[in-house]
Parts: structure tokens; sequence; C-alpha cells
């Protein structure tokens, strides 16, 4: 059973934000953080989905209270974990370690609120896992249909503007624990994930982005749902990583194992 994940990963800093807070993981082992620039950096490539391999988007939050550097240090934790164990044990570990250190550098730093979403894919050898922790989203395109598989962590009621966050990473242990949704899935040829920051899904509607994914060559994925978020106002820093399942010749798709998408 042997397929390859296509992928493309960008950042943008947006039409209106000074400072780009957003940072991606690609593959692992390739960080971007919006801090270093504030031009559109695209990562292309292709991996084998015989070993693990994670994709994430962390969004800072906390404005003047550093969210970039939250963003970085949970990517950072990511990367560095070394990827044995169940894909969801592997997860959990990761968010529960990027916690500590976000909240521990603020701490040490006298900074107030400070912390980061985090939307991750385990892309393992035998099945798929996701985990999210905040508002960024995680969406499966499927034969042109397009369905959010992620949770938002948010109050059901707001009084003006957006909901609050319920979960972040940076949460002071004494107050609450964090608790990741998680989720596996199996491979499917054709199939397309987004990986997404609020800055695309606040301005681009899910039925759009449907059909961006649908109708367009999927090198050009990525770049044309950025360029439809800038077009309608831009108004938050926008990360997007789109990956494709290309099942190599001879394979067998897998079946779903818990906790199905569908």
């Amino acid at each position: 059973m042997k397929y390859r994940i296509s992928y493309s990963c960008l950042s943008h800093i947006g039409n209106c934000r000074k400072t780009n807070q957003d940072c991606f993981l690609c593959a692992s082992n390739c960080i971007y953080s919006g801090a270093k620039g504030n031009e559109t950096e695209e990562i292309h490539g292709s991996i084998n989905a015989s070993e693990n391999h994670i994709f994430g988007v962390f969004d800072g939050m906390g404005g003047e209270e550093c969210g970039e550097i939250a963003s970085y240090l949970a990517a950072e934790a990511a990367s560095k974990f070394i990827m044995n164990g169940l894909p969801q044990e592997i997860l959990k570990t990761i968010c529960d370690k990027a916690n500590t250190e976000i909240y521990e550098y603020a701490l040490t730093n006298s900074i107030g609120t400070m912390g980061t979403t985090a939307a991750l894919l385990l892309f393992a050898k035998k099945e798929i896992c996701l985990c999210n922790v905040g508002d960024s989203k995680i969406f499966r395109c499927s034969k042109g249909s397009l369905v959010q598989i992620s949770q938002d962590h948010v109050y059901s009621l707001s009084i003006k503007g957006k909901p609050p966050l319920t979960q972040y990473l940076g949460i002071p242990p004494s107050e609450m624990e964090v608790h990741p949704y998680f989720s596996i899935g199996s491979y499917q040829e054709g199939d397309i994930y987004l990986i997404c920051s609020d800055g695309l899904t606040d301005m681009v509607s899910t039925e759009r982005i449907a059909d961006i994914l649908a109708s367009r060559p999927f090198i050009n994925a990525a770049n044309d749902l950025l360029s439809e978020a800038l077009t309608n106002g831009g108004r938050d820093n926008i990360t997007i990583i789109v990956c494709k399942i290309i099942r190599e010749h001879n394979c067998i798709q897998n079946l779903f194992t818990k906790k199905e998408w569908e």
C-alpha cells in the first residue's frame, strides 16, 4: 500500500496587518515563520507516505504579546519530535510540549496572554491522523465535496465579533488542561487536504474554496485560494497548506480505522 503526498504551502501577511503571526510546518522539518518577513513564501514538494510526516498551521494570538513567537515555538516543538509511536499519541505529546514551552516563555519574559492555534495532519504509513486546537481548520476535499474534519474550539455565543477560543496552545497548566481534537481516516487516491488559518476562511466561503480545489490544477490551488482571500479584503494573515493523495501503482486503498471522517 504505497502512496505519495504532493503538497504546496504558503503564508502571507494579508492586506491589513503590520506583522505575520502565522507559522507553518511542512513535511515535519521545514518551518516557515511569518515573523521573518512579509512576502509570500510558497513551498512545493512530494513525499512518500511510508514514513511519518507532519504538516501544520499555527496562528499566533496576542497581538503585541508576541503571537509570532508562540506560533514558531509550536511549529518547532512538532519539528523536533521523534516520530515513534501511535499517531494520536505523537500529536498529543507535541501539543503538550508546545503548550508548556509557550507558557514558560511567556512566564520567563513577563508576557501576558500569549498563545497559538494548531491544526496538524500526520501522514503515517497506514492512516492519516488529524489534531487541532483552536479555530485553524482542516478540510478534506473528496470527489469535489469539501468537508471540515477538524473541530473549532470556540464559545458558542459571542456578543460582538468573532467568538473567543476555548482552547489554544499556551494555556497556563494551573488554569486548564489542553484537550486537542483528534480523528483518524484512510488514504483515498485523489483526496485533497486543506489546512489553513482563519485568514482564509474568514474571507472565502466554504463553497468557493470547494470550487477552487475541485476546478483548478493542484499546483495552483494554494495561490488561487490566497488570491481570492486578498481580493476579498485580506484582513488577517493567510496561511495555506494543500496536500493531495497520489496512489502509486499496484496499491490497494486502506480502510477506515476509527473516528472516521466522511
